[in-house]
Order: structure tokens, then sequence, then C-alpha cells
């Protein structure tokens, strides 16, 4: 059986749903394809890797639905 896999619209790289949610915050929140992976969507945002694994952190110990 094969099941598809969300992959980053920019680099092709397999998302995490980490990196659904963090699309979905900061980029298009309506968003139901074509996601960027955390790498990428920290080029776009001009931002380190690290910062949003900081922010996933904090939207999880929040209990933030796109966080699970």
């Amino acid at each position: 059986m094969i099941f598809s896999m969300d992959i980053c619209k920019k680099c092709g790289s397999i998302l995490t749903g980490d990196d659904v949610g963090l699309f979905k915050k900061f980029i298009c929140r309506y968003a139901d394809r074509d996601f960027y992976c955390k790498y990428c969507i920290a080029e776009e945002l001009k931002c380190t890797v690290e910062l949003l694994d900081r922010k996933i952190a904090e939207y999880k110990a929040s209990g933030c639905a796109l966080f699970k």
C-alpha cells in the first residue's frame, strides 16, 4: 500500500507535523497542501531554526491545536 507524504514545496524534504503547524502558524493558516519544512520557513522568515524549535515547544506547552 502506498501512502502519500507531505513534502516541502521548496526543497522536497519530508515534512513533520511540526513543519505543517509552523507553516500554518506563520505563513498561511488555511493552507491544506504545499507546505514548507522548518528550514525553508526559517529562510523565508529570516530567522534561525533554533528560534522556530523554541516556538514549537512554547506552542505545544500552551496547548496550541496546530502542534499536537
